[in-house]
């Protein structure tokens, strides 16, 4: 079956390869060993709160819904503890970027705000958090102000109650237009709202409507994002069947946007000319790494991904969270995945060729890995045959009916190693 005749939803590729191939590492390497041979000048801290004041019916992420105040507390102890030993085991560790995400970070009330901030200095680098219509309040905003962030991002998903409520997350429009208009109170430079297209009873008249509402508040960023119905999440146990109109919506969203001045950066991003990054930003997402604190956050080198362990149950969240608290801190590295030579090509070549301002650069792989792309992987010609991507200058770059299915492109090109341990991976 070629990819045209494949479901352009398969799977969201935000990053390769998914932590359902991650495993138990044997014996733990230490955070100086992982580190030994790594760029450290220009790395991404991200870091993760794991709580929610509801679960999502759409939601796989790793979050708790509604902790206990104590729990919270003790969660912000080890993230203290696990910062200091990343400080001690990387004292040349110097971040050009920021974000903090979840779960909710605006879950946490401004002194657990404030003392999650106080894990990096926000004022001198890019950098962004995530909130959500019920969480946010102006000193919570004052803050994140004072701190420089430059990038509020919230998830509303539609502005129709009725599609939130069908989708397990009952919201207020009011609310939903409060928050708003108290973020766009304060001069963040990016605003950036999350909507959900194929979402339970909706139509393309009611996205077109939700991306209306959206656009009156002139966000600097969207995020169009096609639902999926996973294992164990609210949506996928009530085993629902409704009509699947993502592909018409997807179209008439990008096709608007487009008409609105937005560029289209990905298949799920779109962007406000003057809200791009300067071409002097020091972060590469191919070439540099992350280091992930909290539990639930990954990290990355090049030749090594890692994390906790993944869970979307309930019951798994809360176990796998406890462990974390029960441990503590370490400077060891328990689970994840070593990427071989092969899997190293395969995600800079995904990570290039899904984003469309940079494409997949020839010069750039054959620098990074002194050799030929199309000598390595002979089958990304299917992808100019099937008319999804085109050659032009250094580079291959996606077609519009490409940047549609990049979420059958992404698992198409997945190694059979990674699709075998997807597979037998048992889901908590």
């Amino acid at each position: 079956m070629n990819l045209l005749e494949r479901s352009p939803y398969e799977s969201y590729v935000y990053a390769y390869p998914h932590k359902t191939a991650y495993r138990q590492i044997e014996p733990a390497p230490t955070l100086r060993e992982v580190w030994a041979n790594e760029k450290r000048e220009s790395l991404f801290l991200y870091v993760h709160i794991p709580f929610c004041g509801m679960r999502c019916g759409f939601c796989n992420l790793f979050t708790q819904a509604k902790p206990t105040d104590s729990l919270v507390e003790v969660y912000l102890d080890v993230l203290e503890r696990e910062a200091e030993i990343v400080k001690e085991s990387l004292p040349d560790a110097h971040f050009s970027r920021f974000a903090m995400g979840g779960g909710t970070p605006t879950y946490l009330n401004v002194e657990q705000l404030e003392r999650t901030l106080n894990l990096c200095d926000t004022r001198t680098i890019p950098a962004c958090v995530e909130v959500s219509p019920e969480t946010v309040t102006r000193e919570k905003l004052a803050l994140l102000h004072e701190r420089k962030i430059d990038r509020i991002s919230m998830g509303i998903q539609s502005f129709i109650e009725s599609e939130t409520a069908n989708s397990g997350r009952p919201q207020k429009r009011n609310e939903v237009d409060a928050s708003l208009n108290a973020i766009r109170s304060f001069p963040f430079p990016v605003l950036n709202l999350d909507l959900i297209y194929g979402l339970p009873g909706q139509t393309l008249e009611t996205w077109l409507y939700s991306l209306k509402c959206a656009l009156t508040w002139k966000p600097e960023e969207l995020y169009l994002y096609p639902l999926y119905v996973r294992p164990l999440t609210g949506l996928g146990r009530s085993h629902k069947e409704w009509d699947d109109i993502r592909l018409m919506c997807y179209r008439a969203g990008r096709d608007h946007l487009l008409s609105c001045g937005y560029e289209q950066v990905s298949m799920r991003m779109f962007r406000l000319p003057h809200a791009k990054e300067p071409t002097s930003t020091v972060y590469c997402c191919q070439d540099d790494g992350m280091i992930g604190l909290g539990c639930g956050a990954r990290s990355y080198t090049r030749s090594l991904h890692y994390s906790g362990e993944y869970a979307v149950s309930a019951k798994g969240v809360r176990a796998i969270l406890a462990e974390y608290i029960a441990r503590d801190a370490t400077d060891r590295v328990h689970h994840g995945f070593i990427l071989n030579a092969d899997e190293q090509r395969r995600r800079f070549i995904l990570q290039s060729l899904l984003n469309l301002e940079e494409g997949l650069s020839f010069g750039h792989y054959s620098h990074r890995f002194r050799s030929d792309v199309f000598v390595d992987y002979p089958d990304l010609i299917e992808l100019e045959l099937l008319g999804l991507a085109t050659r032009h200058d250094d580079r291959m770059s996606l077609t519009a009916c490409g940047v549609e299915r990049s979420d059958a492109i992404g698992p198409w090109f997945y190694s059979a190693n990674v699709q075998r341990l997807m597979t037998e991976y048992e889901l908590r």
